[in-house]
C-alpha cells in the first residue's frame, strides 16, 4: 500500500488550525460561569439534556474508536459491534436505578454514596481507582491520537502530545465542566461530520456500485456478528455480549465522567434524556464506523490495491484513505475529527480527576471547613497537575512496546471492583461493610487470576484461567456480588457505617 504524503495542503492545515484554536477560545469563554466549585464541577446543575447527551457521545466515542472500529471491520467482521448493541441495556438500568439514586443522594461524586453505604474505605478505594484510571486514559488516548497524527502526516509525536495536552489543559482549567460539555457538543458534530463524509465518498466511488459491493461483502461474511455457540473461551457473539453489558454498565452507571454530567442536568428527566440521547446515538455512529471499515475492505479489494488484505496494517487503512482520497478541505475536517474525539476524552478525564481528588480526599480528609474559593482554587490546580502528569505519562508510553496492553491489565485490576461495589449496594440490601470489603477483595483476586494465569505451563494447567479475557470483568463482578450476598446471610446484624456529614 503506498504511503500517504506528509505534505498537507494549506487549506486542510487552515481547517485544522482554525478548529483547534476555536475550541480553545470557546472553552475559555466559560471562565465566568465557573467561579464557584459547583459551577466548575457540575455547571450550576442547570445544563440542558440534549447538550449533555452530545457530550456523553463525544466522550464515549474516543479517537481510538474513530480509527480502531474501521480497522476491526476491515480486518474481520462486525463481531465487535455486538458490544455496541448492549448499550441500550446499560442505559435502561442506569436510567432506572443509578440516575435516581445519584440525583437524590449525591452532591458531586458517585463515591459519596459508597461511604454512606459501606464506609469511607469504599469511597477511598473507588476514588483512587478512578484517578489512576483517568490518568492512564489521558496517557493512552493522547499517545494514540498523536501516533495517528504521526502516521497520517509525519508530525513529530512528542510535539503533538505536548501541544494537544497543553491546549486541552488550558481550556479545561479555565472553563470547568461547562467548557467540557459545550466543547464536546462541537466535537461530536465535527466527529460525526467527518465520518459521514468518508462513508458518503466511499459509497459514491465504490467500483461496480454499492449494491454489488454489499453483496460481495455479505458473501465474504464481512457483516457477521461472530459465532453463536455459547463458548466462554472464544470471542463469539455471547462473550462480547456479556462483556458489553458489564463494561457499558460500569461506564454509564459508576464512571464519574458520566455521573458528573447527570448531576449537571437541570432535572432528573433531563439527566435521563441525556443518557438516552448519548447512548442511543452511539449505536448508529458506531455502525457508521464499522461500515466505513467494511467499505474500505471492499473498495481497495475491488481496486486490487491491497493484496493479501494487509492484515498487519488494518488500523492504517482508514488514515491512508483520509489523506490520499479526500478532497482538499475535507481531509482537514476529518483530521480535526480525530483530534476532536481525543480532546473530548482528555478534557473529561482531567475535570473528573480533579473533582474526585478535591471532594473525596482534600475536603473530606484535609480541610472539611474549606471555603468555596479555596475548593475552587484547589480544583483548578489539581486539574493542571493531573493534566500535566497524564501528558508526561503519554511521553513515557512512547518507549513501551506494549504500553496499551500493559495499561489495560493495570486498569482492570484497579477498576474491576467499582461496578461490583455499586451493585452490592443496590441489589444486596442487607449487605454489610464487611461483606462488601470481602467481595471487593475476592473480585480483585479474580481479576489478578484472569490477567496473569492465561498462559501457564502445563504442570500449572489446573490454575489456568480458561475463559476468554473479556470474561474477567463479568466474572469478577459476579464474584463481588455473590460474596457480599453470602456474607449478608451469615452476618446480617453487622453494624452499618453512620451517614457522613456533608
Amino acid at each position: 500500500m503506498p504511503e500517504p504524503s506528509n505534505q498537507l495542503p494549506l487549506l486542510d492545515l487552515a481547517v485544522v488550525a482554525v478548529y483547534i484554536l476555536g475550541i480553545v477560545v470557546f472553552g475559555a469563554w466559560f471562565y465566568y460561569k465557573s467561579q464557584t466549585l459547583e459551577g466548575f464541577t457540575v455547571g450550576g446543575r442547570n445544563l440542558p439534556g440534549w447538550a449533555i447527551g452530545l457530550s456523553i457521545l463525544a466522550t464515549y466515542l474516543s479517537s481510538i474508536s474513530f480509527l480502531a472500529l474501521p480497522g476491526k471491520s476491515y480486518s474481520g467482521n462486525w463481531n465487535a459491534f455486538v458490544f455496541t448493541l448492549t448499550v441500550p441495556i446499560a442505559c435502561w438500568i442506569s436510567a432506572n436505578y443509578f440516575i435516581p439514586l445519584y440525583r437524590s443522594t449525591l452532591q458531586t461524586t458517585a463515591y459519596e454514596h459508597l461511604e454512606e453505604r459501606f464506609g469511607y474505605w469504599a469511597r477511598a478505594y473507588c476514588g483512587v481507582a478512578l484517578i489512576l484510571l483517568q490518568l492512564g486514559r489521558i496517557a493512552v488516548v493522547l499517545y494514540l491520537v498523536s501516533l495517528a497524527m504521526q502516521e497520517l502526516l509525519g508530525w513529530d509525536i512528542v510535539a503533538v502530545i505536548l501541544i494537544l495536552g497543553f491546549l486541552t489543559i488550558l481550556y479545561t482549567v479555565v472553563g470547568g465542566i461547562e467548557a467540557v460539555i459545550w466543547t464536546d457538543v462541537v466535537q461530536a458534530i465535527v466527529l460525526l461530520g467527518g465520518g459521514l463524509v468518508c462513508a458518503a465518498l466511499l459509497l459514491l466511488r465504490m467500483p461496480g456500485g454499492v449494491e454489488a459491493a454489499i453483496s460481495s461483502g455479505w458473501e465474504q461474511n464481512k457483516f457477521s456478528f461472530g459465532g453463536w455457540g455459547f463458548n466462554l473461551a472464544l470471542e463469539g457473539f455471547w462473550v462480547v455480549f456479556i462483556f458489553g453489558v458489564v463494561d457499558n454498565l460500569r461506564n454509564f452507571g459508576v464512571d464519574q465522567n458520566f455521573v458528573q454530567r447527570f448531576l449537571a442536568a437541570k432535572s432528573i428527566d433531563e439527566a435521563r434524556k441525556s443518557l438516552w440521547l448519548g447512548g442511543l446515538l452511539y449505536v448508529p455512529v458506531s455502525a457508521l464506523f464499522f461500515l466505513i471499515g467494511t467499505l474500505l475492505f471492499l473498495y481497495y479489494g475491488a481496486l486490487e490495491q491491497t493484496p493479501g488484505g494487509f492484515p498487519d496494517a488494518s488500523d492504517k487503512v482508514f488514515p491512508f484513505f483520509i489523506v490520499s482520497e479526500l478532497p482538499p478541505g475535507f481531509t482537514g475536517l476529518v483530521i480535526a475529527g480525530v483530534m476532536a474525539a481525543g480532546m473530548s476524552t482528555l478534557d473529561s478525564s482531567i475535570n473528573v480527576s480533579a473533582t474526585v481528588f478535591v471532594v473525596d480526599f482534600y475536603k473530606r480528609l484535609v480541610n472539611r471547613n474549606a471555603e468555596d474559593a479555596q475548593l475552587l482554587r484547589a480544583t483548578r490546580w489539581s486539574s493542571v497537575v493531573f493534566g500535566v502528569v497524564g501528558t508526561l505519562s503519554s511521553l513515557f508510553m512512547i518507549r513501551q512496546k506494549e504500553a496499551l496492553d500493559i495499561w489495560w491489565k493495570f486498569s482492570s485490576i484497579f477498576g474491576g471492583a467499582m461496578l461490583g461495589l455499586f451493585l452490592v449496594g443496590i441489589v444486596v440490601r442487607r449487605a454489610t461493610s464487611r461483606g462488601a470489603m470481602l467481595g471487593a477483595i475476592a473480585g480483585i483476586l479474580v481479576i489478578v487470576w484472569g490477567t496473569t494465569c492465561q498462559d501457564l505451563a502445563e504442570n500449572w494447567s489446573w490454575l489456568r484461567f480458561e475463559f476468554h479475557q473479556f470474561m474477567i470483568g463479568p466474572i469478577a463482578t459476579v464474584t463481588i456480588v455473590s460474596v457480599a450476598w453470602l456474607d449478608s446471610l451469615v452476618n446480617p446484624a453487622s453494624n452499618q457505617p453512620k451517614k457522613m456529614n456533608r
